[in-house]
């Protein structure tokens, strides 16, 4: 199955930094929802609101270049099958957003569609590690989606996640993490772990740091 065209992702972003850079629309919503966020994300004492306009862009960034590695990491493994149809959905939350999101603006409603598809990779993630105790990709970006959700704020954040639900159990029910390569993905990074994965796709490692810093 082909996946969506990801250039296309990365030209919406490109044309959504731009128009916020001509219109300020993210910063006075950053600024308005600051100091509201949950007392566990610590922001830095200078400059917090910038940190997260950056946090914010990264989030979105961070979208088609996980979506590009897991493609061909799973698709090298003969996976891909199953898998893409799960990318996709992730695209199309940009590329044919659903009517939840739609009617916001630019930048704001990509923080919305990279919150459906990073949470949908994460569904994803944490269901395959249930089915065999490892990562279908050696990523983790439950924190950043947790600054994330306090930035989109509630209740608009949960229906966000409701709608990630629904669409990830309908996907696994249709594709299901089976089958003899699926066997041999699992075999081999249960043995080898991911070191040569996260060195030709750095991006799944970077994920670790997209995250503002959390105490313990």
């Amino acid at each position: 199955m082909c996946l969506r065209p990801l250039d296309d992702i990365r030209a919406l972003i490109q044309a959504a930094k731009q128009q916020d850079l001509e219109t300020g629309q993210l910063s006075r919503i950053i600024q308005r929802r600051a100091d509201r966020l949950h007392v566990a994300i610590q922001l830095p004492p200078l400059q917090a609101e910038a940190a997260l306009h950056d946090f914010v862009v990264r989030y979105v960034e961070h979208v088609p270049a996980f979506i590009g590695a897991i493609d061909a990491l799973t698709r090298e493994a003969g996976v891909n099958d199953r898998v893409a149809p799960l990318l996709n959905i992730a695209c199309d939350y940009f590329l044919s957003p659903p009517d939840l999101v739609r009617g916001r603006s630019h930048l704001v409603a990509l923080l919305d569609e990279a919150y459906l598809a990073h949470r949908l990779l994460e569904e994803v993630n944490d269901r395959f590690i249930g089915y065999c105790g490892i990562p279908l990709a050696p990523m983790d970006t439950t924190r950043a989606n947790v600054i994330a959700h306090e930035l989109i704020g509630e209740p608009f954040a949960n229906e966000l996640d409701q709608a990630v639900l629904f669409s990830a159990e309908l996907l696994l029910n249709e594709y299901p993490f089976e089958g003899d390569n699926f066997n041999a993905y699992i075999a081999q990074h249960r043995d080898r772990g991911w070191s040569e994965e996260l060195r030709r796709w750095p991006c799944l490692a970077a994920n670790l740091d997209i995250g503002l810093r959390l105490n313990a």
